[in-house]
């Protein structure tokens, strides 16, 4: 029993990346750091009423708390704001910025 409980145990080493990567240890430490990056890099006013809340094939998402913000977001900051992430993270990582109302 001993020796057949023996061959079936693998190292941990060997399963590890398959369990991080299913439960998306890597994508969520990103999108962590990105959300941090966003309260540190952006102005205070943008930061309370539009949060990212995804990001997802080099789009990040972002929910803003009012239809007046995501006006003025959309209109005159969204330039400013993809330029600041992208010197952050790099253009292949964050391509655009789709905020919507939520």
């Amino acid at each position: 029993l001993e020796k057949a409980a023996a061959a079936r145990a693998k190292p941990v080493n060997a399963i590890m990346p398959r369990v991080l990567s299913e439960l998306r240890i890597d994508r969520r430490r990103i999108e962590a750091e990105v959300a941090r990056v966003w309260n540190d890099l952006l102005d205070p006013n943008i930061v309370r009423h539009a949060q990212p809340v995804g990001l997802k094939k080099g789009t990040l998402f972002v929910n803003v708390d009012s239809s007046v913000w995501l006006s003025e977001i959309v209109r005159y900051r969204r330039k400013e704001i993809l330029d600041r992430l992208q010197h952050s993270f790099g253009r292949e990582f964050i391509a655009r910025i789709s905020f919507r109302l939520g």
